[in-house]
């Protein structure tokens, strides 16, 4: 159980807040690429971290990100026109280039004027399909960490967005929960859960996948440089009725939201982006060796209904006036009467509130790489205010962190989070 004030630390992360602090050192996710599918495509009306931005891709190709509002007098930049390598308000007409020049100011002619000023904007990488900022002190920009979906092929790569209404921690902390993947996900994780009998799901591509039916696993739990990662350990009973560990889960939980999850054909690297204390933009980006099929992951994760889903917007839109959508009678034989790996996780995560006040909650062992999920954003909060840098945050190469849904028994499962290989299409074959 967290206190009332260790609460707040973790969940609030506007400036001046501790863990807003925290999270400014890092880059963030801000947008998938197809949200600015080509030069002078429209503007995008920015929210991180409680804060307003713009972003646009110019004439060639550039990206860049701005403070939403014009420096002269307050206009929305998200409403301006993009063209000629720039962004123009439409209020005045001053038009900013994506290193936050002022081209243009139609209303004021002296150019010594624009020369001696310049637009707010932000350092901008775009890699792997996602557009990444950094809002933090220019002075100490940090180098930009890679992850292996980076290095994949377009079509052995798809990103995901979905916008859900509630603190980015509610939903990070469901990724690092490996109990409720055999319950929650019942349907997709353990098939046979109606008649006792588990059988496993032979679906390749599902990162609820379970190799065992064992919904208390036992957790072993390292820190690293970038966070930490633990294995879950999954027994079953053999021949002669003695249980024995069959398989073990291994997750890394990278600082100060992301987490990879394994399935047997694909990873799904997982960022829980705060756009503000109460809304959180989940990136989620499957890859693995072969081709991977976008509508097949959007119907597994249960986005493919525009009921939960605006495919434009990316918003989540179960609410508790329909009741999220929940299909009390299917309940039979649907364990939660709502389907799908994420609508399943959002909608948890929305029942608990916008922010979730942790001193009711009481915790069982299962709920350990929660707790430490929990310690390790509080290193990063003294580590800043200590003057030094976040956990990750130096950490430039995590190609090689990985994880694994069947890790080898043989060896030390610590080994598998820190080498690389990408899973075979047929590894659940």
């Amino acid at each position: 159980m967290l206190t009332r004030e260790e609460n707040e630390t973790l969940c609030r992360v506007g400036p001046e807040t501790r863990m807003g602090r925290v999270m400014r050192r890092y880059w963030h996710p801000i947008a998938v690429s197809e949200q600015l599918p080509g030069p002078d495509s429209d503007p995008l009306r920015i929210t991180l971290l409680g804060e307003r931005f713009v972003a646009f891709r110019d004439s060639s190709g550039r990206v860049g990100v701005l403070n939403e509002l014009c420096m002269h007098r307050g206009a929305s930049l998200a409403l301006g026109r993009v063209e000629n390598n720039g962004v123009r308000c439409l209020y005045h007409g001053w038009k900013f280039g994506v290193d936050g020049t002022i081209q243009e100011t139609p209303n004021h002619a002296d150019s010594r004027f624009r020369e001696r000023l310049k637009a707010p904007c932000y350092p901008v990488r775009e890699e792997g399909g996602i557009v990444w900022a950094y809002i933090g002190d220019k002075k100490k920009v940090p180098p930009f960490r890679r992850f292996s979906f980076m290095d994949a092929e377009a079509s052995n790569r798809t990103v995901i967005r979905v916008n859900v209404d509630c603190n980015y921690l509610q939903l990070w902390e469901g990724g690092a929960d490996s109990s409720h993947v055999g319950i929650l996900h019942s349907n997709v994780a353990r098939p046979g859960w109606m008649g006792n009998n588990f059988v496993r799901a032979p679906d390749a591509d599902n990162p609820a996948n379970l190799a065992v039916e064992d919904n208390a696993p036992t957790l072993e739990i390292e820190d690293t440089d970038y966070g930490f990662h633990y294995a879950a350990a999954r027994r079953s009973r053999g021949p002669d009725g003695a249980y024995a560990v069959k398989n073990i889960r291994v997750v890394p939980l990278i600082m100060p939201y992301a987490r990879i999850i394994p399935a047997p054909s694909f990873y799904f690297h997982v960022f829980e982006a705060p756009d503000t204390d109460v809304r959180t933009s989940t990136y989620i980006v499957i890859h693995g060796r072969s081709p991977v099929n976008r509508e097949k992951i959007v119907s597994l994760l249960g986005l493919d209904d525009s009921r939960y889903w605006d495919r434009k917007t990316f918003d989540f839109k179960g609410t508790w006036g329909d009741h999220f959508g929940q299909d009390r009678a299917a309940m039979k034989n649907d364990w939660s009467g709502l389907g799908g790996v994420e609508k399943e996780d959002a909608i948890m995560s929305l029942s608990m509130g916008p922010l979730f006040d942790r001193t009711q909650e009481h915790l069982v062992a299962a709920d350990q790489a929660v707790v430490r999920l929990r310690r390790r954003l509080l290193d990063c909060v003294k580590l800043v205010e200590n003057g030094e840098e976040p956990l990750g945050l130096l950490h430039e190469d995590l190609t090689n962190v990985s994880c694994t849904s069947d890790a080898p028994l043989g060896r030390p499962w610590q080994t598998v989070g820190h080498h690389y290989e990408i899973p075979p299409a047929n590894a659940a074959e």
